[in-house]
């Protein structure tokens, strides 16, 4: 006969595992600090001081698990405010942790700091973590790596290891110098001075050789590559010579696998894809390459950026003068392989990651999106596309002011006067010919404004480029969100015609989808998130002039639809 303290003790024993299985079940809390610090950094014989994340460019990952509560401590311990976005995370009721300046917070100030608390839900995969204040995401950027919950595996093959390749942008000057002159002058800004991998610009550009990334593999595996564009104004084309990649997903969000020998990523776009190694030891070294694709006019760093794929070989004693292969990248404006690309991303769509697309609409918007002029202070020349004038950028010819307060705390607090209005226009104001001769006023409208949609508003919204100052490609980025791409086409978008061509089956589910040049592209989603929530072109130039909005969504009628009251230590302006 068992005694009370033994059932006790057996009670306690089943109680304690049943809470350990819950607590698997719901997640972890992992902690994080980054300290913003000074850093300096030598590239392309130019030493210069950079701001980091640890000291640590690119900076450091963040790893965690499906269902798992991030907490990240940020410490600023530089002279310019800063802070953090968390791209790609739904942030579902905690609007307070997005990151975006004067949006959802007012940025931490110099030797202040802020906790970031959010959990990931029903999301696994890529993603990044970059700075949103100016231009600092140029060097303050780092991986989110999510993994998928325990008892779950990939919807393909495991790899043999998992590797990270951040792109991105190196200037030889503070590219917060660069940005300030732009603006003063009203032109264009100085390009960057190379294209890196994992923060080493390469073979190709004078007094960096020895800072080339290189990937070492075996025969006969498969790797697990987390492609990450971090770069702040261009979209990249990248490619492994002589090697086929199976792309299996693109911003945390499992595909259909295709196979493909090039890629084009959008700053603030992630893919995995997966890499097959030849099954012997190939007597050759093989270039990874990464390039940009430019569609526009604009003046951008037309070089290419180089690692190289090196085999291990089997007796530990590699050949010498290996023969090095050369990559094959598209042309700078290949927008046609650009658009074929694009469309072969397609969600799963099955039981277990089901591709929700709302079938209906409650409320559709059609944004023109691209750039403008602004006139000159009088008794000034600027150096923009006349003497006279500024460039800018607009949605819908609106060109978004960043207030001096943060919108949320303002929406929360119901204290919108003189911060923000809630008048965007859901069409343009003047209709033209898009795609065709740009209007004689190029001239833009400046404003805080905002749309509104009641909680679980189903979203079809219609981007489209326009020619004025040129057609350009915009990559567009929805905080908060994550939006199915229905449609895409060249040209002007036929709300009669091309609504009939949309792909509400299997459509790709993203958070930033590039807008074609000369074209257009359709998206949905389900405003199922309250807050305000930042939209915007994630070319950090376009975004400067002032290509971007914002979106309230309103509380739910349940408490979990609800945005969470902010939390006591919110940075104040």
């Amino acid at each position: 006969m068992a005694t009370t303290s033994h059932l006790s003790s057996m009670a306690m024993f089943f109680i304690s595992f049943f809470v350990l299985l819950m607590g698997n079940a719901e997640g972890e809390t992992r902690h994080y600090t980054f300290n913003i610090r000074y850093h300096n950094v030598t590239r392309l014989c130019h030493t210069r001081t950079i701001l980091s994340v640890n000291r640590r460019y690119p900076g450091p990952p963040l790893v965690a698990r499906e269902g798992d509560r991030v907490i990240v401590k940020v410490v600023n311990h530089v002279a310019n405010n800063v802070s953090i976005h968390w791209h790609g995370i739904r942030q579902l009721t905690t609007g307070w942790s997005d990151g975006p300046s004067y949006v959802t917070q007012c940025p931490i100030q110099t030797n202040q700091s802020y906790i970031y608390n959010f959990t990931i839900t029903g999301q696994r995969g890529t993603l990044l973590w970059h700075a949103h204040f100016s231009w600092l995401r140029a060097t303050i950027h780092g991986p989110i790596i999510i993994l998928p919950k325990h008892n779950q595996s990939y919807p393909f093959q495991k790899p043999h290891k998992e590797v990270t390749i951040i792109l991105g942008e190196w200037f030889n000057v503070d590219p917060e110098a660069i940005i300030s002159q732009a603006l003063k002058t009203g032109g264009g800004p100085n390009v960057s001075d190379a294209y890196t991998i994992n923060g080493l610009p390469g073979l190709l550009y004078n007094c960096s050789s020895k800072d080339t990334y290189k990937l070492k593999v075996k025969p006969g595996k498969t790797y697990l590559l987390r492609l990450i564009n971090a770069a702040l104004n261009d979209e990249l084309f990248f490619t492994i010579a002589n090697h086929t990649l199976t792309v299996v997903e693109g911003d945390a969000i499992y595909t259909k696998a295709f196979d493909t020998d090039k890629l084009l990523i959008t700053p603030g776009q992630t893919a995995n894809v997966l890499l097959k190694t030849k099954p012997e030891y190939p007597n050759s070294k093989f270039l990874i390459a990464a390039r940009p694709y430019s569609p526009g006019q604009g003046t951008f760093d037309n070089s290419t950026t180089m690692g190289i794929l090196e085999y291990e070989h089997p007796f530990k004693k590699p050949f010498k003068n290996l023969t090095l292969i050369q990559p094959n990248l598209p042309q700078i404006n290949d927008t046609q392989f650009v658009s074929n690309f694009t469309m072969k991303f397609r969600s799963l769509a099955n039981y277990e990651f089901p591709a929700n697309v709302p079938k209906t609409v409650d409320k559709r918007f059609f944004f023109t999106v691209g750039l403008g002029t602004s006139p000159c202070p009088k008794n000034t020349t600027c150096q923009g596309p006349t003497n006279s004038t500024k460039f800018a950028a607009s949605v819908n010819n609106v060109s978004f002011t960043l207030p001096s307060v943060a919108i949320l705390q303002a929406y929360y607090f119901g204290q919108s006067n003189g911060v923000y209005t809630t008048d965007f226009p859901v069409e343009p104001m003047v209709p033209f010919n898009y795609t065709g001769i740009a209007p004689n006023n190029t001239n833009v409208m400046n404003g805080t404004r905002t749309v509104v949609l009641p909680f679980n508003t189903s979203v079809e919204l219609v981007m489209q480029d326009t020619s004025i100052l040129g057609a350009e490609s915009h990559p567009l980025h929805l905080h908060g969100f994550n939006f199915f791409v229905v449609g895409q086409g060249f040209g002007n978008f036929d709300p009669v015609k091309d609504p009939a061509k949309f792909n509400l089956v299997d459509p790709m589910e993203r958070n930033t989808a590039g807008v074609p040049a000369g074209g257009w592209i359709a998206i949905r989603f389900l405003a199922d998130n309250p807050g305000v929530w930042f939209m915007h072109c994630h070319l950090d130039v376009h975004t400067s002039w002032g290509l971007k909005m914002a979106w309230i969504v309103l509380d739910g009628p349940e408490p979990n639809q609800k945005l969470q009251p902010p939390p006591s230590d919110l940075p104040r302006c």
